[in-house]
């Protein structure tokens, strides 16, 4: 496997983290929401690194902005 191969293995974890972070994210428990943005960052950096290297210049700018409005939100539920 080369490293292409590697990096395309990791839009599946950033899928799994990116739908947790959701589910908490409906939650009513402020703490569970908190959890949920910064699962949500996660994402974003994990789709980042994925779009940086399978080229995908549109999905970077995506996670750049939803990675800037999960800030506002963790900064919300503090």
């Amino acid at each position: 496997m080369n490293n292409m191969d590697y990096f395309s293995l990791l839009q599946w974890p950033a899928m799994v983290v990116n739908i947790l972070a959701v589910w908490l994210l409906t939650s009513r428990s402020k703490n569970k929401r908190h959890a949920g943005f910064l699962l949500s960052l996660l994402s974003n950096g994990l789709w980042i690194v994925w779009g940086w290297f399978a080229q995908a210049f549109a999905v970077i700018g995506l996670q750049i902005a939803l990675a800037a409005l999960n800030m506002h939100g963790v900064k919300k539920t503090d």
